[in-house]
């Protein structure tokens, strides 16, 4: 730990970021804004290459060991940048992990392994990141598309609660355990869900951004901080295979937009912006 913090330097953290989409939002990011940036993988290897890659384009992103499924890594990561840096500027949770369409893997176990990181590691990153964001901060997790055309596929029961101003953090990681037990137990239609993993566990996060928004101009209401969920669009990844329309630097448009949103700025914040346009959820 250093025996000073720079306050002055700006940072940037992005996860899951040595490939694909989060790999373009650190490209990004280096391009056009004044800041350490940093690119963080589970496997430092994969991550050295990245960083090594980007360095051949002439960009100079740093690195941090990070793997949002293991608590002591992210607790670790956010002592690190506390102790460096004060805090972070600019948090982009990308980490995110999807099973194939043809892929025969049961529901419940895609359930199971899908929304652990997509939705329960991605708010612990959240969960001890957030009180680390500088005044000015911007906060982006990135979401998808088939988040809301999920929602819309849930009983209006459901919809109600994911749609509603009042809904808690607390339930709403309820009804996520919800249905990942309801997987479990086959009954998962019985209860108003879709069999849509992938698009449950966005159509979590995307309300938890609405939530922690909420709760961040009640906390915090000076500190100009914005918080956003976003689809960076169909996108060539091995994620999503090469027929996607968008390439990844394509896909990092909408995220580095918002990451990079100008000081004084008030919106959008608690939103679903897809193409640097807020959607209706």
């Amino acid at each position: 730990m250093p025996l000073w913090i720079d306050m002055s330097t700006k940072v940037a953290m992005v996860t899951g970021s040595n490939k694909g989409v989060g790999l373009a939002v650190v490209r990004a990011l280096c391009k056009q804004w004044q800041g350490d940036v940093y690119l963080t993988a589970r496997d430092v290897d994969r991550g050295q290459e990245a960083i090594e890659s980007l360095a051949s384009e002439g960009l100079k992103p740093l690195f941090h060991q990070l793997d949002i499924n293991d608590l002591n890594s992210i607790k670790t990561a956010a002592a690190f940048f506390k102790g460096k840096y004060g805090g972070v500027d600019i948090l982009i949770n990308n980490a995110a992990i999807a099973f194939k369409v043809a892929d025969t893997t049961p529901v419940a176990v895609q359930a199971e392994v899908t929304l652990q990181t997509n939705f329960f590691a991605s708010r612990d990153v959240l969960t001890h990141f957030l009180p680390l964001i500088k005044p000015g901060g911007r906060v982006v997790n990135v979401s998808s598309f088939v988040g809301p055309r999920t929602l819309n596929k849930c009983s209006l029961e459901l919809q109600q609660r994911f749609r509603s101003d009042d809904i808690t953090e607390d339930e709403l990681v309820g009804l996520m355990q919800r249905f990942v037990d309801k997987a479990k137990k086959g009954e998962l239609k019985q209860d108003g869900w879709p069999e849509m993993p992938y698009g449950v566990s966005k159509l979590g996060l995307t309300t938890l951004s609405m939530i922690l928004a909420r709760h961040l101009s009640k906390k915090r209401p000076h500190d100009g901080i914005l918080l956003n969920a976003c689809c960076p669009g169909w996108v060539r990844t091995d994620m999503t295979g090469e027929r996607a329309a968008k390439s990844p630097d394509e896909g990092a448009v909408t995220p580095a937009y918002l990451a990079l949103l100008p000081p004084e700025t008030t919106e959008p914040h608690g939103k679903f912006v897809s193409d640097k346009k807020v959607q209706l959820w």
